[in-house]
């Protein structure tokens, strides 16, 4: 009785749910004749100057006629930058880490908005100008990652997650257009976290505005971009013991003490997000691409409507980026004593050791980039092969940490391209490289190809590429930093061949990869305040899979592993398997109802963690410290009506305590930085169409 009685009120609170959602259906199935396209369709749907479908006229005298079922629908679709593909919007419930914007091979070291590394081997394949300060990347907003809409109706998403300890995540996303060739979209993500332990609170701040504009010719397009990224995070360098986790008075970890504070120093506010102790990034880009294009005007003559059609064959490009980039650490409470104990690092003379001083390092960059590239279209009807050759200077400023150093450099560079996507989609052909002639990063160069071809719809598609890249190391293994880090020795290039290959059945819910990466000169950190270079050639293979086992109607098993392996004794620390393995009851119900219930599972095998620096934002390499971790168990309950999705997240049950009851058996993510306990999310995403 009492689990037909739980049946019978989870039944009303959905269809509660049901009668307060009167968000619109977004069908998938319809054409629309955009600026992407050259092609027409004489029988789709028209719309009005504001996006509005427009009823056809009867055939018939009738006044009495069925309701049109566009009127209150839309088509979206959109394109990343730089890429001719148009993608649909993802509807699904079934993953979280599908709205999450932190994926699960990546490792942080405490909680929301602090430092995180990808648990998979991820060298840097950009050759060229880097800073290298990367601890904060997965929360940044980012140019190759930016969408071109094309939507009939102004489209809007409002997300919104609560998760224990205050925790907070804001998504916006509206998107519009003004006119079929003019559309604009603003993004902004606000992500908080007052932390479980001292010195923990982070937050990040992201927007990003673009508008993309086609003339009425279709000769003249430009793409304009504005991304702002802060990122402001408190280090606490980890606890001072660990074993203190066992021993709390008052059952909460933000008793044990750290190692870069006091236990005056610092307190949980929800609604603080300054940062004394920690580092605050920033970073501004503006981008405005332009091109004009020479080719054949054509037209297509209806009965009521002649449709003007242009056959782009050769195109003039030109791109600017300014951008600003600022790194700072600062600790305005820094005593020589914490410094000296925990990290070796001596802030003052002995005489005044026990009174606080303000520390800070601070490398800013200035950034310039002109590209200008000339583009030929072999093929009138598939705009998606085409040919590119172009080149581009780069002028950058760094200032110092007294403002009063300041050095000016510059990058001279080609670049060619050359993409080939068949109008069948059956094969993808990708081949890209870039060579600095002079410069800061004179002799950078990158190599890329793909090859992708559809075997047959039954047996799928097969992926192969080659990449190979020469860079110099990040700016801040230089010794012009402001940030105190020594080199053992004068860095050489670091080179990187990576091959790999995917191949991909949709029919049979599989996916399998393959990666194997030579690098030579490898470039790293090995401590708190030091970086070196491994001359020795480093072998290392990745394997992954993924698949969806149907066990029953409603019963879903989703497997995804990956295996790894270093050869000899390189300074890479990654785990041998990571997996994640999903069992899920999933359906439709009722008329508007989507489900997806069950557990996650989480693990990887025993490895060296990398430790981490939060003087100068590196993870480094150790030798001391090995992971002995339980697997990660989650909880979730997701669901979506129309257009309103939640998710509902209880996680770490993996760290029950069977002896006492409670959840502190904290798994670390790195040296002296345990994770959290019993952990509860919940979030929604609603989209709205006006």
């Amino acid at each position: 009785m009492l689990f037909k009685g739980s049946r019978l009120i989870l039944l009303v609170l959905l269809m509660a749910f049901a009668a307060v959602i009167n968000a619109q259906t977004i069908p998938t199935n319809r054409k629309l004749s955009t600026q992407y396209s050259n092609g027409v369709d004489a029988n789709a749907q028209t719309y009005d100057a504001q996006g509005r479908p427009l009823s056809r006229k009867p055939k018939g005298g009738d006044s009495l006629q069925r309701r049109n079922r566009f009127a209150d629908s839309i088509t979206i679709f959109y394109r990343y930058y730089d890429s001719t593909r148009t993608r649909s919007l993802d509807s699904s419930i079934s993953d979280f880490y599908t709205r999450f914007h932190i994926p699960y091979t990546n490792i942080s070291i405490a909680n929301l908005g602090s430092a995180s590394k990808s648990a998979l081997f991820s060298p840097i394949l950009k050759p060229g100008w880097d800073a290298g300060f990367h601890q904060f990347d997965v929360y940044k907003f980012t140019v190759e990652n930016t969408k071109f809409y094309q939507t009939t109706r102004p489209y809007t998403e409002l997300g919104y997650m609560l998760g224990s300890k205050a925790e907070q995540l804001i998504n916006f996303t509206h998107t519009q257009n003004r006119k079929s060739n003019f559309n604009f979209s603003l993004e902004y993500r606000f992500s908080n976290a007052p932390g479980l332990y001292r010195l923990q609170n982070a937050s990040h701040n992201n927007l990003r505005f673009t508008s993309h504009y086609q003339g009425n010719s279709k000769r003249y397009e430009a793409f304009f971009i504005l991304i702002s990224n802060k990122h402001a995070a408190s280090e606490n360098g980890g606890l001072d013991t660990v074993n203190k986790l066992q021993r709390l008075s008052l059952g909460d970890p933000y008793e044990v003490p750290t190692r870069l504070s006091f236990a005056t120093q610092s307190s949980r506010n929800p609604f603080n997000t300054n940062v004394n102790t920690g580092n605050t990034y920033k970073e501004s880009i503006f981008l405005y691409r332009h091109q004009y294009d020479f080719g054949q005007r054509d037209s297509l003559v209806t009965d009521s409507v002649t449709y003007q059609l242009f056959y782009p064959r050769f195109r003039i490009q030109h791109t600017l980026q300014l951008s600003s980039n600022e790194y700072v650490y600062r600790d305005v409470f820094a005593f020589d004593s914490l410094y000296k104990n925990y990290f070796n690092y001596t802030l003052r003379t002995p005489a005044v050791a026990n009174f606080p001083d303000t520390l800070m390092f601070k490398d800013k960059w200035n950034n310039i980039k002109n590209e200008f590239a000339l583009i030929t279209f072999p093929d009138k009807n598939n705009q998606a092969q085409y040919a590119k050759v172009g080149t581009g200077l780069q002028n950058l400023q760094f200032i110092g940490n007294d403002t009063v150093t300041k050095k000016n450099f510059y990058n001279f560079y080609l670049l060619g391209e050359y993409r080939n996507r068949s109008r069948n989609n059956i094969y993808d052909i990708e081949a890209t490289g870039q060579l600095y002639l002079s410069g800061l990063n004179a002799g950078d160069y990158s190599a890329y190809i793909s090859f992708k071809r559809q075997l047959s719809k039954k047996i799928g598609t097969l992926q192969l590429g080659f990449q190979n890249t020469n860079r110099s190391p990040s700016f801040i293994y230089n010794a012009l930093t402001s940030f105190p880090v020594r080199a053992h020795q004068p860095f050489k290039k670091e080179n990187t061949t990576h091959l790999f290959a995917a191949y991909e059945n949709p029919k049979l819910a599989f996916k399998l990869m393959g990666d194997y990466y030579l690098v030579n000169n490898y470039a790293y950190s090995d401590s708190f305040f030091t970086v070196n270079q491994y001359a020795t050639l480093i072998n290392i293979l990745h394997i992954g899979a993924e698949k969806m086992f149907k066990l029953t109607r409603h019963l879903n098993f989703y497997s995804e592993a990956h295996l790894q392996q270093v050869t000899g004794n390189a300074p890479v620390n990654i785990p041998f398997l990571l997996t994640r393995n999903r069992i899920a009851f999933e359906g439709n119900f009722y008329t508007n109802l989507f489900l997806s219930t069950g557990l996650e599972f989480r693990y990887y095998t025993n490895f060296k963690v990398d430790n981490y620096s939060p003087f100068t934002g590196q993870f480094f390499n150790q030798n001391t410290f090995t992971t002995s971790n339980r697997p990660d168990i989650n909880f979730f309950f997701n669901f979506r009506i129309k257009s309103f999705k939640a998710f509902v997240r209880i996680e770490n049950l993996n760290t029950i305590n069977t002896s006492t009851g409670s959840f502190d058996k904290y798994n670390f993510n790195a040296q002296q930085y345990p994770g959290v306990g019993l952990w509860t999310r919940l979030g929604i995403w609603w989209n709205f169409i006006n």
